[in-house]
């Protein structure tokens, strides 16, 4: 398939659903994003730019460029943003915890920034940012603190990254498309 010229040779995105491994193959034989994808995705070399777990959804970046995946992934270089449904009771300590940062086995877990955005029962909403992340960074810091009513864990329900830098996810679930060769120089113009 031909590019056009105002498409990017180096970047595109993906809006991954729930239910998708972020993988090239799955010895558990589970779809992959690449079930998602054109064959040539895979056949080229693609590979995704970080990881979003199996109930996850959202931006998802692929490139053959190894340096552009660095810098992506690097932590402290490019700021993520997510949309997380938490069941349980967040409350403004819960949210001074996830900045300040989270003890565990997996190293300090912190957020840069966590906003609520909305309630519905005993559930929150919140818009989380992230300048690094961990293997299942935001359910394990918010799965390390407890509902203050109930003293259960609180629990990601829900998560959808919807930014990377200053590149924002405007695609429906399941589609991808090329960056612009614009999106691209304004998406790495700080990261090298």
């Amino acid at each position: 398939m031909d590019k056009p010229t105002n498409n990017s040779k180096e970047l595109l995105v993906l809006n991954k659903p729930k239910g998708y491994v972020v993988t090239r193959s799955d010895e558990r034989g589970r779809k992959t994003v690449y079930d998602l994808l054109p064959e040539w995705v895979f056949n080229d070399g693609w590979m995704p730019v970080g990881r979003l777990d199996l109930e996850s959804k959202g931006l998802l970046f692929f490139t053959t460029n190894g340096q552009m995946g660095n810098a992506l992934t690097k932590p402290g270089n490019c700021v993520k943003v997510y949309e997380i449904w938490v069941r349980g009771h967040v409350t403004d300590e819960h949210v001074t915890e996830a900045i300040r940062g989270i003890d565990s086995k997996h190293g300090v877990l912190k957020a840069l920034n966590v906003e609520k955005i909305g309630m519905g029962g005993a559930k929150t909403k919140l818009r989380v940012k992230l300048g690094e992340g961990k293997n299942r960074h935001i359910r394990r810091l918010f799965g390390a603190m407890k509902d203050p009513k109930f003293g259960t864990p609180l629990k990601v329900l829900e998560l959808k990254r919807i930014s990377i830098g200053n590149f924002n996810l405007e695609l429906e679930s399941a589609t991808w498309r090329y960056l612009s060769v614009d999106e691209e120089n304004s998406l790495m113009k700080d990261l090298y």
